[in-house]
């Protein structure tokens, strides 16, 4: 029985796995009929559609901006130097390092000592020369008046010889008594030629006196500025930047001891290239003085005033190229001489041009225009002005046509897309920024401490304390924030 049972069930196993066999076998040969039969009918092509992004090129008047980068500087700079040499005895209160001055303010004082003992030394040559030259007008006077005194005596000795010679004549004189007169006349004579040499003597020792008393004035005069120059004073009103003076430290001649800016009177320099500065002359070949905006990024905040372009180099400079512009800021807050900062010039309008993304021209200047059925043509534009990512183009001829916004591989002329315009994704609202209800004690720490920030300029300090005090404030401010003062 047990024999019996055994074979019956090989029996049973052999005839399930041939059916199974069979089964698949007829699978097999199914999917084969099938493949054959689907390779005889032919293929039927289907067209690739792409999407794309269009955008209308419609033709406007737009104002390009020149965008560089540029160095403020200060147009009043003054270099604080000493005339005189010495030890420094005594500074003024902000002569440090970004201490702000005031004009005429006191800065500095030098050991006037050598100074006060050559003033009192040339005072006292100028009291002798002083004594000299009226010493020398009262020796004048008196020779003068004793040349008047030599002459009357002259005279008087020639009326004796007249009347001696007319006694002589009338035969009443005689030869002896004549020439007795003739003998004191031409004494006389003598007499006034030394007087006059003597006046002369003294009046050549009064101009010399009159020489030696200029000479003492001006050393005077040398002495005093000197003793004035020991005391050194502002000039403007400014900042201190450079200081290298220290009570007690002796300086020399011409030192420089620190400079002094004018932090209100501030311009920027930039390099615009030679066919960025054409664009920027008028008519007649004169730099136009077209309106900028200057910005610096400084804490995360942006500090932006306006100038106005007001000279240009003279000179292109050794191993440069274009030009160097200036340019003068309408406000200076928040700026410093140093800064590099982002300066953005208006040019001249363009008119009848158009704006699209700078990814839709390719290189050789052409454009991806939709046309009937949606397919793509290929357009030529010219490209005038580059826009950080948007370019300035002029097609006058595609007025009011779609162009393809960013360009890729895929797409060519002739290709089918599926247009997905602007008004398609207005739909979409991007959703607003994240904002948090502060709770009193870390909305004080917030209040504090951007009050405390002393770097921050005051427009945008009460911007950002109006928006802490608000119920709801920015995520993403709070945040910044609270990562700078490490809370």
């Amino acid at each position: 029985m047990r024999f019996l049972r055994r074979s019956l069930v090989g029996l049973f196993l052999l005839a399930v796995t041939l059916g199974l066999l069979a089964l698949a076998g007829q699978g097999v040969r199914g999917a084969l009929e099938d493949r054959a039969s689907r390779e005889d009918r032919p293929r039927q092509a289907r067209e690739r559609v792409f999407a794309a992004n269009v955008v209308p090129l419609v033709p406007e008047t737009i104002v390009p901006v020149l965008s560089t980068f540029g160095e403020v500087r200060s147009r009043r700079t003054l270099d604080v130097r000493t005339a005189v040499s010495g030890a420094v005895i005594e500074l003024g209160d902000g002569v440090e390092e970004g201490g702000a001055v005031a004009a005429g303010q006191f800065l500095l004082r030098i050991d006037p000592a050598a100074a006060e003992t050559a003033l009192a030394l040339a005072r006292t040559d100028l009291q002798d020369a002083e004594a000299e030259v009226r010493d020398a007008r009262r020796s004048v006077e008196l020779a003068g008046d004793d040349l008047a005194s030599a002459r009357a005596q002259a005279d008087l000795r020639t009326r004796a010889l007249t009347r001696q010679r007319d006694l002589r004549d009338r035969g009443v004189g005689t030869e002896a008594a004549v020439e007795a007169a003739e003998l004191a006349a031409a004494t006389a004579d003598q007499a006034v030629l030394s007087r006059r040499q003597a006046l002369a003597q003294a009046e050549a020792r009064a101009d010399q006196a009159e020489t030696r008393l200029a000479r003492t004035r001006i050393a005077v005069a040398e002495a005093e500025r000197d003793l004035a120059e020991t005391e050194i004073r502002a000039e403007f009103a400014g900042v201190l930047a450079d200081v290298a003076v220290v009570r007690g430290g002796l300086v020399s001649t011409n030192e420089r001891l620190a400079r002094l800016i004018d932090p209100e009177a501030l311009e920027v320099a930039f390099r615009v290239s030679t066919a960025q500065y054409a664009r920027l002359l008028d008519a007649e070949g004169r730099l136009t003085r077209r309106p900028l905006r200057i910005a610096l990024e400084v804490a995360g905040l942006t500090v932006a005033t306006t100038g106005t372009i007001s000279r240009e180099s003279a000179a292109v400079g050794e191993g440069q190229t274009g030009r160097l512009l200036f340019a003068a800021l309408d406000a200076a807050q928040g700026f410093r001489p140093g800064d590099f900062a982002v300066v953005s010039v208006e040019e001249p309008p363009l008119d009848r041009v158009a704006r699209l993304p700078a990814s839709a021209v390719a290189s050789d200047g052409t454009v991806l225009v939709l046309g009937a059925e949606d397919r793509l043509e290929v357009a030529d534009v010219q490209l005038l002005r580059r826009q950080g990512d948007d370019v300035i183009v002029r097609a006058a001829d595609l007025a009011g046509r779609e162009v393809v916004a960013e360009r890729s591989p895929l797409l060519g002329a002739g290709i089918k897309v599926r247009p997905i315009r602007p008004a398609d994704l207005a739909a979409e609202v991007p959703a607003g920024p994240d904002m948090v209800e502060l709770s009193d004690e870390r909305r004080a720490k917030l209040v504090a401490f951007v009050e405390g920030n002393p770097r921050m300029p005051a427009e945008a300090k009460e911007r950002v304390l109006a928006q802490l005090r608000a119920p709801q404030v920015p995520a993403q401010m709070v945040e910044r924030i609270e990562s700078r003062m490490g809370g």
